[in-house]
């Protein structure tokens, strides 16, 4: 039951977001949401700069109910929830590498920003999560 509602809210929060874009939308349903890794590009309006000894910070999803992904030091994963236009990852799990003091600093907000409550916005191929610390803008890459 709890599956099928998380389906139902993050099918309804994609449309609903995607329904203004009034062009060409790659990522217009949760279905399309679940076949894309998504690449962070920016932080803060501010491009991404890959952390030395680092990696490129993705975000995916499986069946709508999970999130994975690389915070640019380590991987992650956890509970993906959409309530209301908002996304979180709950319960969130990571791997403990240690990693030069960029990719730690990129880590911390990622980690931070996807384990808490954040406005979720698709347009185009582009994922926007906001809250009222960070805004993490993600673009999708090929199918997984």
């Amino acid at each position: 039951m709890k599956k099928h509602l998380l389906t139902a809210m993050g099918t309804a929060l994609l449309l609903s977001a995607c329904a203004g874009t009034g062009g060409n939308t790659t990522a217009d349903t949760s279905a399309d949401l679940t076949q894309y890794e998504w690449e962070l590009s920016k932080i803060d309006n501010q491009a991404v700069t890959i952390p030395s000894m680092g990696a490129v910070p993705t975000l995916g999803f499986e069946n709508n109910t999970m999130a994975h992904g690389h915070s640019g030091c380590n991987r992650y994963f956890g509970s993906a929830e959409v309530k209301d236009g908002q996304f979180r990852i709950e319960k969130m799990g990571m791997t403990m590498m240690a990693c030069p003091d960029d990719a730690m600093k990129l880590e911390r907000v990622m980690s931070d920003t996807l384990s808490q409550w954040s406005k979720a916005e698709v347009k185009g191929n582009t994922l926007t999560l906001s809250n009222n610390q960070h805004t993490l803008t993600f673009t999708a890459t090929q199918p997984m």
